[in-house]
């Protein structure tokens, strides 16, 4: 019964030749279609993926680059709060998050910030600053205080300029 089966499946009529098989040869036609730019559009777009600085696709001096976020107010926000720990940047999202940071002056308070830049573009409503305050209460833990309402808008300010001394001096190269 086991011969029987062995012959019928040899002669099902399985060709084992060297032979190449008719039509064009695969390899060759996968190597051409990473050649042609038809078949060699990336999934990211045209671009493709900026990880950092300006890959030559956008000439532009608006400082949208690959971060997701205007560059110029990105390196001014890191500027400006470069006297704080940070916590977290994410360039995609454009958010920074500072540490707590208690001012030499002032022993008893500290403060933590959050930066969101918010367009790709420079302009005024394009960042926003939240500040935090603590103040050191008798038994020594830390009490959320009230911050002058001024102080997210200062801040906003200074990271504007900033900014802009970031752009002129990029137009100026």
């Amino acid at each position: 019964m086991a011969a029987a089966l062995a012959l019928a499946v040899a002669a099902c009529g399985m060709d084992f030749s060297s032979e190449a098989p008719p039509g064009p040869d695969p390899a060759r036609s996968n190597a051409r279609k990473l050649r042609d730019p038809v078949y060699s559009q990336s999934v990211l777009g045209e671009g493709g993926l900026t990880l950092f600085g300006n890959s030559g696709a956008n000439t532009s001096s608006d400082g949208a680059t690959g971060i997701g976020v205007n560059s110029f107010l990105w390196r001014a926000s890191l500027d400006t709060l470069s006297f704080m720990p940070l916590s977290s940047a994410d360039p995609f999202g454009g958010v920074i998050i500072t540490d707590w940071h208690t001012p030499p002056e002032a022993p008893d308070e500290r403060f933590k910030m959050t930066v969101y830049i918010l367009d790709r573009a420079l302009r005024s409503d394009g960042v926003r600053v939240a500040v935090f305050r603590q103040i050191r209460g008798t038994s020594g833990d830390w009490i959320d205080a009230p911050i002058n309402p001024r102080t997210g808008g200062d801040l906003e300010d200074r990271i504007l300029e900033r900014a802009r001394q970031l752009r002129i001096a990029s137009v100026g190269e």
